[in-house]
Parts: C-alpha cells; sequence; structure tokens
C-alpha cells in the first residue's frame, strides 16, 4: 500500500469514527469539564491553523511548500492540529463512557496516528536534518511526553 493510500485509509478511519460520535449524539456534552477541553482543544486547532497558514489541507498527509514550522504551537508539538482533535474526541469518553464512545474515539486516534506518521516520513523526505532536529526535541501530541 502507498502512501496517499494509507494516509486516505486513516482519514476514513477518524472520519467513521467522528460521524459516528455525530450520528449517537456522543459528541457534546453539558459536562463542564469536557466543555472546557472541547474549548482549549478548537483554540490549540485555531492558534495551530493560524501559525501555519494558508497553506492547504491534504486529504493526503503529506507535505505542502512553505518550509518547516516550528514556532507558535509547533514549538511545543509537532503536530498541534492532530493533536487538538484528539483531545477534542477523547473528552467524549469522559462524558459518555460506554463501549461505542471507546471505539470510535480509538478509530479516531488510529486514523489520525497513521496520517501523523505518514506526514512525517513526508516532512523526513523533504526537510531531512532540518526535520530530524525538531523532533528530537519537540514531541507530537502530548508536550514533553509523546
Amino acid at each position: 500500500m502507498n502512501i496517499k493510500t494509507a494516509s486516505l485509509l486513516g482519514l476514513v478511519f477518524a472520519l467513521t469514527g467522528v460521524f459516528y460520535l455525530y450520528d449517537k449524539n456522543l459528541l457534546f456534552s453539558k459536562n463542564i469539564v469536557v466543555i472546557i477541553i472541547q474549548i482549549l482543544a478548537l483554540a490549540l486547532m485555531i492558534w495551530a491553523r493560524m501559525t501555519f497558514g494558508f497553506r492547504s489541507f491534504h486529504a493526503t498527509a503529506n507535505t505542502t511548500k512553505g518550509g518547516l514550522v516550528t514556532n507558535g504551537p509547533y514549538h511545543w508539538l509537532r503536530h498541534p492540529i492532530y493533536a487538538s482533535l484528539i483531545y477534542f474526541f477523547w473528552s467524549c469518553i469522559i462524558a459518555f463512557p460506554f463501549k461505542e464512545t471507546i471505539f470510535a474515539v480509538l478509530l479516531i486516534t488510529i486514523g489520525l496516528l497513521i496520517r501523523m506518521f505518514l506526514e512525517e516520513k513526508s516532512l523526513i523526505d523533504s526537510y531531512k536534518q532540518e526535520y530530524l532536529d525538531y523532533s528530537k526535541k519537540t514531541k507530537r501530541i502530548i508536550p514533553f511526553i509523546f
């Protein structure tokens, strides 16, 4: 399986989980902790998107032109947009601790992780040592941990 096909498969996994959560009303809650986590996740996504600039979203996780971004939230996380999505959807488990919610959130997470790892391969191909140095000091989705 080539990188673009695998990346699209990751996107399909993630979207399947999102649509399931939405369809079963397991996405939004009145739980204040969940609301705060989801608002902060949305704020992180907006900050990352603004820092990244007006580069386009690709259905396949490949490198966009314009140089490696290492400032803003990218100083703390290699993948702040993916991280914000993971934070947002994992909070659903707090509000709705059901097997179905856990399964959907794991499907989303697996899809996003597939895309992250494939995107990193593309970034290494494009930016070589610059990306390798950056990845040694910056974690993927949880600052200082992972």
